[in-house]
Order: C-alpha cells, then sequence, then structure tokens
C-alpha cells in the first residue's frame, strides 16, 4: 500500500473514533482494513498515556453472546488488562463481516493465517497513529483460533512491510499448532508465550510442545505452559467443565471436545501474562 493511502486510512480511522460510543467500561470504535472498516473494543486506562497496547484477537465463537453483550472472557481480560496500565483493543473478525460462530465451519472465509492475521495489523496501525499508545510497546494476545493467528503473525515471513515498529511480543492461550509445525518455514520473530492444559482435546498441547522444542533448539524466544489437568478454556471466567459437540475440528475427530474453567490455571496463567507484557 502506497503511503498517501496508508495515511489516508489512518485519518479515516480517527475520524470513526470520534463517533465511538462508551459502553461497560469499553469503547466501539472502528477502523479501516483492508477490506472495508474493522468493528472492535477498546479499553483504556484512565489518565493521559501514553499506555502500552494488547491487540486481543478473539476465538472461533467471536467476541460477544447472544444477548448481544461482550462475552465474559474479553470483558474479564480486557477490564483486567486496562487496569494494569494496557489499552487493549478487541477487534471484531467476524462481525465485521456479518459472520457469526465460526466454531462450527469447516471451509473458513476468515482465516487465521490470512484475514484474520491482516486485521492484527490493521489493529497494529491504527493504534500506532494514536497520541496515546506507545508504538514501540504493543502485543500481541489470542485464545484458539486467535491464538493460532498469533502463530501465523509472528512468524519472521510475515514481518510488517510498513516503517511502524514491530508487535512487541505474543501470547497464545491454546492455540492449534499443528499447521504451523508442519510449515517448514515456520520461524518466530518475536518472544511467544504459549498457554496449554494437558488435557485439551480441541487444540491437544502435543503439536505446540514439538513446534516450541524445535523454535528453542533454533534459539528464538518461545516459552510453553502446560497446566496438568486442564481443558480448553481454561482461562475462562467462570465456564463450568461441559462437553461442546458443535465444533468443526477437534483432535478425536468426532466434532466434540471438553471445555472449562480451571481456577489454578487460570491464576497462574493472569499472573504470567501480566509478567510477560512488562517486561523488557
Amino acid at each position: 500500500m502506497s503511503s498517501p493511502a496508508r495515511l489516508a486510512l489512518v485519518l479515516i480511522g480517527l475520524a470513526l473514533t470520534t463517533h465511538a460510543v462508551s459502553a461497560g467500561g469499553f469503547e466501539r470504535v472502528r477502523m479501516p482494513s483492508y477490506d472495508g472498516d474493522l468493528d472492535a473494543v477498546l479499553y483504556r486506562p484512565q489518565g493521559p498515556g501514553p499506555f502500552p497496547a494488547v491487540v486481543a484477537l478473539h476465538g472461533c465463537g467471536g467476541l460477544w453472546r447472544d444477548n448481544g453483550k461482550l462475552s465474559l472472557r474479553h470483558s474479564d481480560w480486557g477490564e483486567r488488562l486496562a487496569a494494569e496500565g494496557f489499552a487493549v483493543l478487541m477487534p471484531d473478525s467476524y462481525g465485521s463481516r456479518k459472520l457469526g460462530s465460526q466454531c462450527g465451519v469447516k471451509e473458513l472465509t476468515v482465516r487465521a493465517s490470512r484475514e484474520r492475521v491482516a486485521d492484527a495489523a490493521a489493529a497494529r496501525t491504527w493504534l500506532q497513529a494514536r497520541t496515546d499508545i506507545r508504538p514501540d510497546r504493543i502485543a500481541l494476545l489470542g485464545w484458539s483460533g486467535g491464538g493460532s493467528t498469533i502463530l501465523a503473525a509472528i512468524r519472521k515471513d510475515r514481518r510488517p512491510a510498513d516503517k511502524g515498529p514491530d508487535f512487541a511480543r505474543g501470547i497464545a492461550f491454546y492455540p492449534g499448532c499443528r499447521t504451523q509445525l508442519e510449515s517448514s518455514s515456520f520461524e518466530a520473530r518475536l518472544p511467544l508465550m504459549i498457554l496449554m492444559g494437558d488435557l485439551d482435546d480441541w487444540t491437544p498441547a502435543a503439536p505446540c510442545s514439538y513446534l516450541a522444542k524445535a523454535a528453542q533448539d533454533r534459539g528464538e524466544a518461545i516459552d510453553l505452559v502446560v497446566y496438568p489437568g486442564a481443558l480448553h478454556d481454561f482461562d475462562h471466567p467462570r465456564r463450568e467443565v461441559k462437553e461442546r459437540s458443535d465444533i468443526a475440528y477437534s483432535a478425536t475427530g468426532t466434532g466434540k471436545a471438553t471445555v472449562g474453567t480451571n481456577p489454578a490455571a487460570r491464576d497462574d496463567a493472569i499472573a504470567r501474562v501480566k509478567a510477560f507484557l512488562k517486561g523488557p
């Protein structure tokens, strides 16, 4: 994209921001992306800034609950990280494109390794145009499908083409690691922390273990944490353990997986995420 065109997109995005509506501790904002405006949620700490920031990417269920409220996982993390001094921007990759949950969809039109990587890049550009954001301290965080996007976005061959500062680091909760594991060209350019449960039967830990070990052997800064007894969604504030049967892919091949909160793993992950984001 040419510099004038990029500048125009940024200016349009800033103009759109002025129409954001505050609700529930966050703002509804819009930003330009490659295929149209991208809706997002912004949590902002108190004070003038500039603040470090986090681009947080939802999983296959999207940002919103059926009642139109922000999902508990996203509101919990947004409020928590804002209280720690981070601005948190959550792009709505599905709702912006008039799509609902994609958990049961086999042929995705908004893919983790393509469209969602572009959404993350658009979010970074939008944040870096703001005077209340530190442009060199923008991290990535994602859950499940959003975590898979983190793995694709931090590859060395996906380095941003613009002249702005790159993302500082990445955090992936229970991503699907098999695609990157099977890629002969995967190399991480950023520090990355992966958080998994050893009983996850939706996105199992084993491929991530192999991916992290190979990356570490190459000298890449990838840290893998696997929690004993934890399932997919272990960091959710209060998700009762249950079996889901509405998913397109699972480790067992049955379309079923067990999900639920693990309080001990959740508490440890919260502490690790805070420390990792505040690190050098």
